[in-house]
């Protein structure tokens, strides 16, 4: 026969996927019955529809019968069905799957006592199915969105699985425009459903570990989703734990965060309220994602104040775990400026370490030049707060990650040097990079590029350079667009000195940015992508 048919007993066979002129062939070697165990539109538009295999099946005097089992673990009551079918349906029987390996779990299943007892054995036989995803994300954010959508421009063939737990998709970088009055938060956020590319298949859990070995990402559900490749990109943790006392007062008590999606209204309404006092505003250890936005939350804040001629009444203090105003040192003095206009005072190599909001007070770890450390305590009416950032837990405990508990990757191919099948992006990503939506979008290209090539053992094509950018919002109407690589050095898009607040880059963060997001990155649209390749 074209298929290759696998005989497991005197009554049935396995296949892999089967197409409507397949059903010719195997009427004429005998086959009385087909089942099909494969989900509709699992493989995309390649894959002929349960319907059209049953008409074809039937004027060939075939039975035919769906029984579809997704990928992963296989339900109690499937195993039960399928004993059913293989007893009742007229004999040989042909059953299939994408690659076969579901169709001989369900055989498995009802020959080993009842379907219960071997429903354990089912999973791993049908998580073992010789790669049957082409690609595995872990992750639906900006890094897992974009880089599926980029792959199935490139190759729309290609079985693509996204593991994501959340309903729901978030816009963040515009979360600081929401605490600044600028955005509602509804306009961050759509359904998971309506970004999720159609071929691809949206796996709706959480992920829980990793067995590269066996190329075998773990479900929180028990499940086990096998892969050719995996792209690693889950997004970074907000470790709200580390503060003490924070998590009881967060939305209330004067503190707020906009690095949450429930909070940033709550920003807005502070600054609203705020007629006089003091103003605190954090940023903690590196690594965090976006690493301007701890200041930008400050920025739009006085601003406000200044225009609502209440800031000479109110003390703003910005108190930062690092040593410096912002990590890239061109862009310090046009950032000096606006601290200097809002009167702000900056606390160097402090750290937020408790908080109790109900005595409206704040306690950080202030570190001097000689590396000693003392705790001092702070009075707020408002505290702005941004949180420690981790690597997801079952990143971190993974034979993936490097010491950080970041996802270990090759900086210039984003390509894991260990597993020459798995790929980092994003925040979750070990590269050193600013952990920015703009550095993923460029990640994109690289990581599809570089993994294509790969999968067909070429040469990898695409050199990252460590691009991210940070829209620092210094008023409402005018940002310093800072874009820069590897080093800090310099990557403007545009030929206009970056280290300027300009009216037109505030338009460009309110306007263009979330329509290219939306519209361009998350559909595999590489618009103002120029990435880099090798020569």
């Amino acid at each position: 026969m074209g298929i290759e048919v696998t005989r497991l007993d005197e009554r049935l066979s396995v296949a892999g996927q089967i197409s409507v002129d397949d059903l010719a062939e195997i009427a004429q070697s005998g086959f009385k019955s087909v089942i099909c165990n494969r989900p509709d539109f699992e493989g995309g538009e390649n894959q002929p529809t349960s319907n059209q295999l049953e008409q074809e099946a039937k004027s060939r005097g075939i039975v035919f019968a769906y029984l579809p089992v997704r990928l992963g673990s296989i339900p109690v009551e499937r195993g039960e069905a399928f004993r059913k079918l293989a007893d009742e349906l007229p004999a040989p029987i042909l059953a299939f799957c994408g690659s076969g390996n579901r169709a001989t779990a369900l055989h498995a299943m009802s020959q080993s006592g009842t379907a219960a007892e071997s429903q354990h054995q089912a999973t791993i036989h049908a998580c073992n199915w010789g790669n049957s995803f082409d690609v595995v994300v872990v992750g639906g954010g900006s890094a897992g969105i974009g880089v599926a959508a980029s792959l199935l421009k490139r190759q729309p063939a290609l079985r693509i699985a996204i593991i994501e737990p959340s309903d729901k998709h978030y816009y963040q970088p515009a979360w600081t425009l929401v605490g600044g009055g600028v955005f509602e938060a509804g306009q961050t956020v759509r359904r998971m459903a309506n970004v999720i590319p159609e071929q691809a298949e949206w796996i709706h859990a959480e992920a829980s570990g990793f067995d590269p070995h066996n190329n075998i990402v773990q479900l929180a559900d028990g499940r086990r989703i096998g892969y050719r490749q995996l792209i690693v990109c889950p997004g970074i943790c907000l470790a709200w734990e580390k503060i003490e006392g924070i998590e009881e007062t967060l939305g209330q008590n004067g503190v707020t965060s906009n690095y949450h999606f429930d909070l940033a209204p709550y920003t807005w309404s502070l600054v609203q309220e705020l007629s006089g006092g003091k103003a605190i505003f954090t940023q903690p250890p590196m690594p965090i994602k976006c690493a301007g936005a701890p200041q930008k939350a400050m920025y739009l804040a006085c601003d406000n104040w200044l225009k609502a001629g209440c800031l000479g009444n109110i003390s703003v203090e910005f108190y930062t775990a690092g040593a410096v105003l912002f990590g890239v040192a061109d862009f310090v003095p046009s950032l000096m400026n606006y601290v200097e206009r809002y009167d702000a005072e900056l606390h160097f190599n402090a750290n937020l370490i408790k908080v109790d909001g109900g005595q409206k007070t704040a306690w950080f770890e202030i570190k001097d030049a000689e590396g000693n450390t003392r705790v001092e305590e702070k009075q707020f009416d408002m505290l702005h707060v941004t949180p420690p950032q981790v690597a997801p837990e079952f990143l971190r405990n993974s034979p993936l990650a490097d010491a950080s508990g970041f996802c270990k990757v090759n900086e210039k191919t984003l390509q894991h040097p260990d597993f020459a099948n798995i790929f980092a992006l994003g925040d979750a990503c070990a590269s050193p990079n600013a952990k920015t939506a703009a550095a993923a979008r460029k990640q994109v290209v690289v990581v599809a590029e570089n993994l294509l090539a790969s999968r067909e053992d070429k040469p990898m094509p695409m050199v990252y350079d460590g691009y991210g950018a940070c829209p620092l919002t210094v008023e409402k109407g005018k940002v310093v667009l800072a874009e820069f690589g590897f080093g800090g050095k310099l990557l403007p898009t545009f030929p206009l000195k970056p280290s300027v607040p300009r009216k037109l880059y505030w338009f460009f963060k309110t306007t263009v940015f979330p329509w290219l997001y939306w519209n361009g990155m998350l559909k595999g649209r590489e618009w103002l992508v120029h990435a880099h390749k090798k020569h």
